[in-house]
């Protein structure tokens, strides 16, 4: 009976004891509300970075308390020496304020962090770390590594304390900053360490590191350990070694362009489902303004280089959609052959503009001077909103470039620019060690249009508009573009970065490219012409009719008489420039039958001409044949197919005092291309072309437009005369 009595009472007292133990275990893994979590970081100063932290939180609804606002930054460089002592002075201050025994504190940096993660797990994965505060863990020892051997021992994971985040309850962090005495400039890292690996003190405050990255991800020493995962419309930071998707965001030292490319997409910036999402947040609206209201912009234009297509650039920048008395030019050309384009332009148009500043190849400033003076003008002038920087080899084909970049109101920002064919742009999506171009996993997407938004990049070239508030702070220093070992475009972007102010890149837009400035010669007077090797969509669209595309489209072909096609083929333009050069040359022929120029040096049809040759534009004429006229050719010549190969193409002139008409012939050709260069009635009177087999004339051709026709045996023909004025055509025998 003893005995029953004796096991009943030890079975109720183990039952007791059990539930006791369940009572307090449950408590210890009941949730902790989210609204006993609260953030405090550190920002003296408004970054961009620190924008973009407040984004992220916002997005989880953190609360946020921000320390040291107003307050001078006295806490060191991170990147050099050891600081961060001002952090933990103000978060001292800070725990002194709270009686609440069950507060949690985040205490986190935030010009490079970013949040991956909302409360609700942040608080869970904290409870199931078991300890009162908990650390960010670290794959390096800094700043002492003779304290390696200190630090406790993991099976697995990381060891080292990381200050830049930790997570704990109020009366704890107090304990453990209670004897923080040191000055702002001191080491956090170092002070936090020799708590952490002070066993008696660790144990009393009851520490931890989050050895496996749940909680924490800091960047540096583990990029190789990090991938984005995109899942669900949002986007998060897989640690792939530990198989962990961490809280937080950390791009500690030398990590910045890590967590900037990060913060591109984390936590929702841009997905696969909804595209960019944060593109139209804090936008400058420009529609709704007066045109006297809009801001006010200094385009500062460098002419560096022989460059093609400058009279094309300057035409564009006339198109720009902006009310031209809200905008003053800065202009400056190195080179000495692009001076008539300049004075042309400013003679024709710059009075339009608010004011103008020329420098020209006399002054000899060198481009990185120029650069810092374009600054300067915007810097000096309280006025002064925008400085858009152009280097005149960039084609901008988007009217509306400057208005777009404007309203999207970041401190710089550039339009991508590509160049035909190729994977090249003006921006960089990374760097290496180095500091030279890399390519970020997502380059070749957002070049290709298949991610589209605006981009933090770390380095952009070429055009871009950057924010006058940001020329007069940030970036107030008179030396941006120099370096001794870096290219000025290169040194630019390292001291913006150094500033951290960040520069983006958009490609929301289709806004134009950049031509090739290699092997540009000025030794003709039009030398755009020969640009169709290096440039050739810009040579199309120069020099091309711009109804060409409609020949094949629209059927937009004639046939004035039997097998002869007469279709648009040349720009105005390109029918001047193809006179005034031959006219430039000088060197036409005498219109005799001895004729050196050819092979046998005997003409039997005589004309005033100059060759292709003569001038060095064969090789271009023979590729716009094969390009242009060879699919026409094919097109209406069923079961023809040529490789425009030609003995003879010139440019002809007849004048009635010189040589009026040509009397009737074949031509040495399977077909001939007759190009008018200019305009029956305003340049010229009579002349046109007549094949007696058809008796059949074209009386007044058209200027730029191609008469195609057979060479030998049915289509003998004759150039009827000039009565007055002077009249060119462009001849090709093609397949002789």
């Amino acid at each position: 009976m003893l005995k029953m009595r004796t096991l009943v009472l030890t079975l109720f007292c183990g039952v007791w004891f059990a539930a006791f133990f369940a009572e307090i275990s449950c408590e210890d893994e009941r949730p902790i509300p989210e609204d006993k979590l609260l953030v405090l970081t550190v920002a003296t100063k408004e970054t961009d970075g620190f924008r973009r932290f407040l984004r992220s939180a916002r997005h989880f609804n953190y609360t946020i308390k921000v320390l040291g606002r107003g307050e001078k930054w006295r806490g060191g460089d991170y990147m050099s020496a050891p600081g961060g002592g001002q952090k933990v002075r103000l978060l001292k201050s800070a725990l002194e304020k709270m009686k609440e025994e069950d507060r949690v504190v985040l205490f986190i940096d935030s010009y490079d962090v970013v949040f991956a993660s909302g409360p609700k797990e942040l608080l869970k994965k904290f409870q199931q770390a078991r300890h009162k505060v908990v650390f960010s863990a670290e794959t390096l020892i800094w700043p002492d590594r003779h304290l390696e051997d200190k630090h406790p021992h993991f099976r697995e994971g990381k060891r080292f304390l990381g200050s830049g985040g930790f997570i704990g309850y109020a009366p704890n962090l107090k304990e453990m900053v209670a004897d923080w005495t040191g000055k702002d400039n001191e080491s956090d890292q170092l002070f936090f360490t020799k708590i952490y690996i002070d066993p008696e003190k660790r144990k009393s405050i009851n520490i931890t590191v989050d050895n496996k990255c749940r909680l924490f991800q800091n960047l540096h020493g583990a990029l190789d350990e990090v991938v984005l995962k995109f899942e669900d419309g949002r986007v998060r930071a897989r640690n792939v070694l530990y198989d962990t998707l961490p809280v937080i965001v950390h791009g500690n030292g030398p990590t910045k362009l890590q967590i900037n490319y990060l913060g591109n997409y984390i936590p929702r910036s841009w997905t696969f489902e909804t595209g960019c999402t944060i593109c139209d947040e804090d936008q400058r609206p420009l529609s709704g303004l007066k045109e006297s209201d809009y801001p006010l912009v200094v385009i500062g234009i460098f002419i560096q280089q022989p460059t093609p297509f400058v009279t094309v650039f300057f035409e564009r920048l006339l198109k720009l959609k902006y009310p031209k008395d809200r905008l003053k030019l800065f202009i400056y050309n190195h080179e000495p052959h692009h001076e008539k384009h300049v004075s042309t332009f400013l003679k024709d148009h710059g009075t339009e503009y608010q004011a103008v500043k020329v420098i020209g190849p006399e002054e000899e400033i060198d481009s990185i001077a120029s650069r810092n003076i374009g600054f300067d003008v915007c810097r000096q002038d309280s006025d002064c909103e925008y400085f858009f920087s152009i280097d005149v080899e960039v084609v901008l084909k988007n009217a509306d470039t400057l208005k777009i970049l404007i309203e999207q109101n970041q401190p710089i920002i550039a339009p991508m620019i590509t160049r035909p064919g190729r994977l090249w742009t003006n921006f960089w999506g990374a760097l290496s060690a180095d500091g030279y171009y890399a390519r970020s996993e997502d380059y070749v997407d957002i070049v290709q249009g298949h991610r589209v938004g605006i981009w933090n990049v770390p380095y952009i070239s070429h055009v871009f508009l950057v924010k006058g508030s940001v020329l007069k702070t940030d970036l107030s220093a008179s030396d941006l573009f120099y370096s001794e070992t870096l290219d000025p475009d290169m040194a630019f972007c390292h001291n913006v970065r150094n500033q951290g102010v960040f520069m983006f890149v958009s490609n929301r837009h289709k806004f134009g490219r950049i031509l090739s400035t290699e092997n540009y010669q000025t030794t003709h007077l039009h030398n755009d012409l020969w640009q169709i090797f290096e440039n050739p969509l810009d040579w199309e669209e120069r020099y091309i009719h711009a109804n060409y595309s409609r020949i094949m489209k629209d059927n937009l072909i004639e046939t004035p008489c039997p097998d002869v096609y007469w279709f648009p083929i040349f720009t105005d333009v390109a029918c001047n420039h193809l006179v005034e050069e031959m006219e430039h040359f000088g060197k036409w022929s005498g219109g005799g039958n001895v004729d050196t120029r050819i092979q046998g040096g005997y003409e039997n049809v005589p004309t005033i001409d100059i060759h292709m040759n003569q001038v060095n534009y064969e090789k271009e004429w023979q590729k716009f044949l094969l390009e242009y006229v060879a699919p026409i050719t094919e097109k209406m010549y069923p079961g023809y197919y040529t490789k425009a190969q030609f003995d003879l193409a010139f440019v002809v002139r007849y004048k009635p005092d010189e040589q009026p008409y040509l009397r009737p012939h074949h031509d040495a050709s399977t077909f001939t291309i007759n190009i008018a260069l200019n305009q029956m009635g305003s340049d010229y009177q009579g002349g046109g072309c007549r094949f007696l087999r058809y008796n059949c004339s074209i009386q007044a051709p058209r200027k730029g437009w191609a008469l195609m026709h057979p060479g030998r045996l049915t289509h003998y023909h004759e150039g009827l005369p000039t009565t007055a004025g002077v009249r060119y055509i462009a001849v090709s025998f093609v397949d002789p």
